[in-house]
């Protein structure tokens, strides 16, 4: 188990040039942006355009901050993403044109290579006492508004943009937050063909 504080995410460019990503956790550790197992992210999205290609790669997308944007995934209706939408997971390796709703915004960003593994992301409010359930093979635990005490790994605190990366994961982790939190959960599995 690991806490990846947000001021020790490491800063990028963008794979297309058009803008800069904070790269959150990245597996294996040291992968690139061609080598990846899966990867987590924030961009700060500040004009309209194309979004990376990655092949062989599923992307899930939620927005952080900002008004959102519309997404027109080739062979989709287009769809347009807020503050407020669940996460919308599209295949990284079509083209992906989005326009900024009304400003920019800023986006969390999770890949999975889909020959490797498979992911899922939600959003979390806890306010109280909240336990997290996973059967997953490694969970990602991102926070965006508010804090969490994770009592179950010793009163470790998670604040606004830090994430939790646990690759045993118990049956469950059992969080607090005095005053509501937003968090962002992820989960990794293996790929059917790599089980």
């Amino acid at each position: 188990m690991r806490i990846i504080r947000a001021a020790d995410c490491r800063r990028m460019p963008w794979k297309n040039g058009g803008g800069e990503t904070v790269e959150i956790a990245i597996a294996p550790e040291g992968a690139g942006l061609g080598d990846f197992d899966w990867r987590l992210s924030m961009a700060r999205v500040e004009g309209d355009g194309p979004f990376s290609l990655f092949t062989g790669v599923d992307r899930t997308l939620a927005i952080l901050e900002g008004e959102g944007i519309f997404l027109d995934v080739e062979g989709r209706i287009p769809f347009g993403l807020t503050r407020h939408s669940d996460p919308l997971s599209f295949p990284a390796d079509v083209p992906t044109r989005a326009a900024l709703i009304a400003g920019p915004i800023t986006d969390l960003n999770m890949m999975t290579r889909r020959c490797k593994v498979v992911h899922s992301m939600r959003r979390l409010t806890v306010n109280g006492t909240f336990d997290v359930a996973s059967t997953a093979r490694e969970l990602l635990l991102f926070c965006r508004s508010g804090s969490v005490r994770m009592e179950a790994a010793g009163n470790l605190i998670l604040g606004p943009h830090d994430t939790l990366h646990m690759r045993a994961v118990p049956a469950t982790l059992p969080l607090r937050a005095s005053r509501p939190a937003e968090l962002f959960l992820v989960e990794i599995m293996a790929a059917a063909a790599t089980e």
